[in-house]
């Protein structure tokens, strides 16, 4: 069963810094790696109905599409399957409970603040990791955009 979590932080910098931090390459690994350690993507381009592979250190992880890219303000991606050693798997039984979860990010501007709002889709079994997790992960994103 999917189940949709929300988190949120304030952060005091541009909307166009909040997204280098979330996005560029290295700032993504910086947050990511409190995830996995090593933690990557690997896409063409950032453009909608493109394609990321959102990858551990030892290339296995997930496949999504961009399904909506609004820069410095809105990203939804689609998951749709896994990744083994850099290539893309067929559809089973496991991928097809959560094929078609989508994540968001979304900046809102604030009185003196913008806000970052992460929503993403959970099974059940990773409910308690992402809920550990993430919000230690906007902490550092929030960091890194104090550093640039």
């Amino acid at each position: 069963m999917i189940n949709r979590l929300e988190f949120s932080i304030n952060i005091k910098a541009k909307k166009t810094t909040i997204w280098k931090a979330l996005w560029d390459e290295n700032n993504y690994r910086n947050w990511a790696g409190i995830f996995a350690e090593g933690s990557h993507y690997v896409t063409d381009d950032w453009n909608q109905g493109s394609k990321v592979m959102f990858l551990g250190p030892d290339g296995n992880g997930i496949f999504s599409s961009i399904e909506t890219h609004i820069p410095n303000k809105f990203i939804q991606f689609k998951h749709l399957g896994s990744v083994v050693k850099g290539k893309e798997q067929p559809l089973t039984d496991e991928t097809r409970k959560w094929s078609g979860a989508t994540e968001n990010y979304s900046l809102y501007e604030g009185t003196d603040s913008i806000t970052l709002v992460i929503q993403i889709d959970v099974l059940k079994e990773h409910l308690e990791f992402t809920t550990a997790k993430l919000p230690k992960a906007l902490k550092r994103i929030k960091d890194n955009c104090r550093e640039q």
